[in-house]
């Protein structure tokens, strides 16, 4: 007689938490920095240097964002370097065709060098205290990422586990899980290309603006914003009169260096900021995205005549020169293929 099986939940084994297959091993050491856009848009992480506990609640139309610290503060923009660094290599794998994942492992000393951060043992432990923010501090929103709303409690970073540290102390390998939120950002390509000079920002309001006009301004020549408008989005904690002479002394420094990246910045008489799109600010690169073998199919059914991979050129180039990253490549291309299609019939 057969002897029963152990039923899973009786095994004196816990889980294995932490699949080795599971995780993406981030080696692409020259990948362009990359950055979710809801952060961009949304003011979620503090620009304080000092620990910042404040619930902040930022409305922006439909779309509400409740930001909670813990006892180690909020996640703080310089945080944010952890993110992006990880974003960073998943969106470059998924370019050259390799499988992401939202379990990441990584070297310590190649997210320093990437994000332009100090090593040495004051450096490993700012990023050990950074991975402690973004673990801790919670989000609860509405804001859609990958088609997707998530509106309960989430951590920036779910998990944080150091894998090695030298003799000495310092961390070698970091495994982290990103959040379901972020995650979802990457797979649908929400992302836009940074400046690597973003990381040589030395205030934490200039990374903010900066962002800020990345994803509102882009590749247009100018973008404007009312003070009042763009206090609210960087989510300052200093008043609106002392707010407006932190944005003067970033207009000033940039007007006498030129040291914001690809935006030149300017404060009117009338309380409006100024975006120009700098001369030698370099194209950006556009994630577009992978299309699947049966869309293909479905374009020639669109387009009748057409060549889809021609299209699929056209299409690429017409969202690089608009600086378009869709949510769904795969009907935002064939959207393009029957427009293209109306517009211009059958090829001769």
């Amino acid at each position: 007689m057969t002897a029963p099986a152990i039923p899973a939940a009786t095994s004196p084994l816990d889980p294995d938490r932490y699949p080795q297959g599971d995780f993406f091993i981030c080696d692409i050491l020259d990948a362009a920095p990359k950055g979710d856009m809801a952060p961009m848009e949304h003011p979620i992480f503090s620009l304080s240097t000092r620990p910042e506990r404040r619930r902040r609640r930022y409305e922006n139309g439909r779309n509400w964002i409740e930001v909670r610290p813990s006892d180690e503060g909020l996640a703080t923009i310089h945080d944010r370097d952890v993110l992006i660094f990880c974003i960073s290599q998943l969106v470059a794998a998924m370019n050259e065709g390799r499988e992401p994942s939202r379990y990441v492992r990584f070297n310590a000393s190649d997210l320093l060098r990437a994000t332009n951060r100090a090593g040495g043992g004051a450096g490993y432990e700012r990023l050990q205290a950074a991975f402690a923010r973004l673990q801790g501090t919670q989000i609860v929103t509405n804001i859609v990422t990958g088609g997707q709303e998530i509106t309960t409690a989430f951590s920036l970073i779910d998990q944080v586990r150091i894998v090695r540290r030298t003799e000495g102390g310092r961390m070698v390998e970091v495994e982290a899980k990103l959040s379901d939120w972020t995650w979802n950002a990457i797979r649908a390509h929400e992302v836009l290309t940074l400046h690597r000079d973003y990381f040589r920002l030395r205030r934490p309001l200039e990374r903010r603006v900066y962002e800020i006009a990345r994803k509102h301004c882009g590749l247009q020549p100018e973008w404007r914003i009312s003070l009042g408008k763009l206090h609210l989005k960087c989510g300052s904690a200093s008043d609106l009169r002392v707010f407006r002479q932190q944005v003067s002394r970033i207009a000033a420094a940039d007007a006498e260096h030129g040291h914001m990246p690809d935006y030149a910045v300017e404060l009117a008489e009338n309380d409006m900021v100024i975006f120009r799109l700098r001369r030698d600010a370099p194209v950006f690169e556009v994630e577009v995205g992978r299309l699947t073998p049966e869309t293909y199919h479905e374009a020639r059914a669109l387009a009748p005549g057409w060549d889809a991979y021609a299209l699929e050129a056209e299409w690429r180039r017409w969202c690089e020169g608009e600086e378009i990253e869709p949510r769904n490549p795969d009907r935002h291309y064939l959207k393009f293929c029957a427009s293209w299609a109306e517009k211009r019939g059958r090829p001769s």
